[in-house]
């Protein structure tokens, strides 16, 4: 009799787990793998965030992995897919995701949104979801954005009897004062102090080609070649380039080998810098003189380039709905809040990004409004599968133009041929 209770109440148990079927993410306990690329302080504010999540969503960890070297991190993540072993969820530029999308590596987000009792599109910069947008789908849910502006040392515009920079300064007022801000200081024909620093790239040139109403690829929606051979294109690019051949106001090849642009401006021997609300964080470091930031110098009509990165869920995670959890969390306001405050990032919500959780006035920099008044003049890169490839070559030849290496037009046609078969 005891052998037939024990029967039935084993088929009692069988029956009930039938009518209760266990989901993906109860049968999988295992924590959400979070992979990311950042510094030490991008690190400590993941970090946060993900310890926040997990205080408010008791039944789901998530494990943070950082690769702090951006190409590394790429490796990796291309690496792990190919093993089918991708992490949940992982954060990337949107220039860098379109051999993910290509391959339906990610899982869209749109209708993980559209149900979502706490964000809507309206809540985001329309910028920085276009640029995760494929095939008319939001891929993945943007965290941050910015565009590049000019970093400046306030206490060398001074020395020098500089005003600090106004927003409508052209390209001919920023080569004047570059070049009152290169000085030999010590007489011994060496150049001391330069009065501009920057990475001599396509993410650099991009915002000048569009102020001078020139394109980089011959239809930004589907592009089949690039364009830099068009005049207004090549016009701005020789502008750049002359900023290191013939005004010498950035330092040359030989000089940017022995100390960076970056390490100089930390240092106080360089009056400008040209990078994204990314340096933020190290440079608020600085106690050694004043600085502050301005935006780009203004060509024939107002333009800038986005920098945006996204949370991203993989198509293989067997806890997507986990995952998204995670991702909805982290762009509420609170969630973007976190991030916000350790200066690294512009935040993609409008009612975060415009408010003092951001611009915090008591902070450095005292013109953080200026990543604000940029956002409608954003452009961004397009997302082809084979991008980063093209962008690299881009990359390569403007360098050995910029440093004199070679000419320009042959930079130019060189990049042209390289990437053809990008396009293709």
């Amino acid at each position: 009799m005891l052998r037939v209770h024990k029967r039935w109440l084993l088929i009692a148990v069988f029956l009930l787990a039938g009518c209760t079927p266990l989901s993906k993410d109860m049968m999988h306990p295992a924590p959400l793998i979070f992979l990311l690329s950042g510094d030490p302080a991008d690190e400590a504010a993941y970090r946060t965030l993900v310890a926040d999540f997990m205080a408010a969503n008791a039944d789901v960890s998530v494990e943070l992995l950082n690769i702090p070297s951006g190409g590394d991190f790429r490796r990796r993540l291309a690496a792990d897919f190919a093993a089918n072993t991708p992490p949940d969820i992982f954060l990337i530029n949107y220039r860098h995701l379109g051999p993910f999308v290509a391959r339906a590596a990610v899982a869209p987000v749109d209708g993980w949104l559209e149900r979502s009792p706490t964000l809507t599109r309206s809540d985001f910069y329309p910028q920085a979801l276009e640029a995760f947008t494929w095939q008319e789908q939001l891929q993945c849910m943007p965290q941050n954005m910015s565009s590049p502006v000019i970093y400046y040392n306030r206490d060398l515009f001074a020395a020098a009897g500089l005003p600090d920079p106004t927003a409508d300064w052209t390209w001919a007022d920023f080569v004047a004062t570059a070049r009152m801000l290169t000085r030999d200081l010590n007489g011994d024909a060496v150049i001391d102090q330069y009065g501009f620093g920057v990475t001599p790239s396509l993410v650099r040139t991009a915002p000048f080609v569009w102020m001078n109403g020139g394109e980089l690829v011959d239809a930004p929606a589907a592009p089949t070649r690039l364009t830099l051979d068009s005049p207004a294109a090549r016009e701005a690019l020789a502008w750049f380039v002359a900023l290191q051949t013939e005004h010498h106001v950035v330092p040359d090849a030989v000089a940017e080998a022995a100390e960076s642009s970056l390490s100089r401006f930390l240092n106080g021997r360089l009056a400008m810098y040209m990078e994204s609300r990314r340096a933020t964080p190290e440079f608020r470091q600085i106690n050694a003189f004043d600085w502050d930031v301005a935006p780009l110098p203004v060509g024939k009509q107002s333009a800038s380039i986005l920098h945006s990165d996204a949370y991203c869920i993989a198509a293989a995670s067997p806890h997507q709905d986990a995952a998204w959890r995670f991702v909805e969390f982290a762009n509420t306001r609170e969630g973007q809040r976190i991030l916000a405050q350790s200066g690294r990032t512009v935040p993609s919500r409008l009612d975060l990004a415009d408010s003092p959780d951001f611009l915090a006035p008591s902070a450095k920099p005292a013109n953080s409004r200026i990543f604000i008044d940029a956002i409608p003049t954003l452009r961004s890169f397009p997302l082809l599968p084979t991008w980063r490839d093209i962008e690299g070559i881009v990359d390569t030849e403007l360098a050995q133009a910029f440093y004199g290496q070679i000419p320009l037009d042959a930079a130019i046609r060189n990049a042209e041929a390289r990437s053809a078969e990008f396009f293709r």
